[in-house]
């Protein structure tokens, strides 16, 4: 495996343009032990190019046109052609954020968005038309999949569950959780239909990458799986038997990517906070990252500005230093590391303590600060969350507009 060689939080500060604040200093966390037994590797080359992406999620497809594929088309060349002209070079695109489909699936029913009831056909297909439009544009695009969740709460997604949907279908395989309702990252036959459903996608249309974001266990509850548990007959600890559900579901994608398609990428968004994904969400990102054979690229969610400061005092997830602490550990050759930025921040601040923690987000410079930030650290790309903060930001227009020129201009230097 390697380390690459990584700037300090010190001097990483060094890299920032002026105008926009940064803090010293940076804490640092250790990978994980390896499981026992280890997925097969398929080494992936790295980057020919920066990875710059933009995030379209599903809260894009709430204030889309799915009335006629003429008008989806109409927004969906938009959507490609301001990310492209952004500088970006690869969408990341929600196709499946709850258990539902925004394309005819055999496993899976037509999502709610696409005509407000889950389950009904929009007669078209809007995926074939995000991957046409992207390409045209000279955009990778990523198929965006949430493995688990069929519901965020009770009220979300509206209205009745299709009969189709796989927690209609297979009652053992959902749980409950605070009005959500989730797949079980336990069961054999849920990984393989996951691991199914990235399949068909991957056979029906050209995407150029298949990504997950940080939705993994959705709970630290004993009782969310304790029956499971018991009946496994495991001698790993609760936590450690639930990282091994996760990481064997993670291994059978990036299997199932590689055996589909072996230029595609399969890459993972976790949160910013690695504590969080180890302990909260049983998410090894650490073993991710250091050994080949479980994804392509890793991408922690950086959402945090320059010097941001806990009400502790503690500075730890300051911009600058937590981008240290992910550039310091360690991974392997075939990985690559980007970080996803808070474009959703724009005008608002981060709710820091720090005296900056909203000027520093309204200065029209922040997210260009941050990418010639990440550049000094030597990553290896970055995302954006989301498109619409950037292009449809009516609360802070103007200083969207400014982040997206000043994006402009640090892109041209890596074009």
């Amino acid at each position: 495996m390697k380390i690459p060689f990584r700037l300090s939080a010190a001097a990483l500060a060094l890299a920032f343009t002026a105008g926009c604040a940064a803090a010293p200093a940076s804490s640092s966390v250790s990978s994980s032990s390896e499981p026992a037994s280890q997925p097969a590797a398929t080494p992936q080359a790295e980057p020919a190019e920066e990875i710059r992406a933009m995030w379209i999620s599903y809260k894009e497809w709430e204030t889309m046109d799915f009335s006629s594929e003429a008008a989806f088309t109409e927004q969906a060349a938009q959507l490609m052609t301001d990310s492209a002209e952004l500088g970006m070079n690869r969408v990341l695109v929600q196709v499946r954020p709850f258990a539902d489909a925004i394309y005819p699936s055999e496993l899976f029913p037509w999502s709610d968005l696409c005509t407000g009831t889950q389950g009904q056909d929009p007669g078209y297909d809007p995926l074939a038309i995000l991957v046409e439009q992207a390409h045209s544009a000279g955009l990778a695009i990523e198929a965006w999949v949430n493995p688990y969740r069929v519901r965020l709460n009770a009220s979300y997604p509206a209205g009745e569950l299709a009969a189709d949907n796989p927690a209609v279908l297979h009652p053992d395989w959902a749980k409950e959780v605070n009005g959500g309702i989730y797949l079980d990252p336990a069961n054999p036959d849920v990984q393989a239909y996951i691991a199914d459903g990235v399949q068909e996608i991957l056979d029906n249309y050209a995407v150029d990458g298949i990504h997950f974001d940080d939705y993994f266990y959705p709970t630290t509850e004993e009782s969310f799986d304790e029956a499971e548990y018991a009946a496994s007959g495991t001698d790993l600890s609760l936590a450690d038997w639930r990282r091994e559900n996760v990481n064997s579901l993670v291994s059978l994608v990036y299997r199932t990517v590689k055996e589909s398609s072996p230029t595609a990428v399969f890459g993972i968004s976790p949160q910013g906070n690695p504590d969080n994904n180890y302990n909260g969400q049983y998410s090894d990102v650490g073993l991710w990252m250091s050994t080949p054979g479980y994804l392509d690229y890793v991408m922690p969610q950086i959402y945090w500005g320059f010097g941001y400061t806990l009400k502790s005092g503690s500075d730890r997830f300051a911009f600058e230093n937590i981008v240290a602490e992910w550039a310091a550990m360690p991974r392997a050759d075939s990985v690559a590391l980007c970080a996803g930025l808070g474009a959703y921040r724009i005008g608002d601040g981060d709710g820091g303590s720090n005296e900056n923690s909203t000027s520093q987000w309204q200065t029209g410079c922040n997210l260009a600060s941050q990418v010639e930030g990440l550049r000094g650290a030597g990553l290896d790309g970055y995302a954006l969350y989301r498109y619409a903060s950037l292009f449809d930001n009516a609360a802070w227009s103007d200083l969207a507009a400014q982040e997206c020129e000043a994006l402009r201009q640090v892109n041209e230097t890596q074009a």
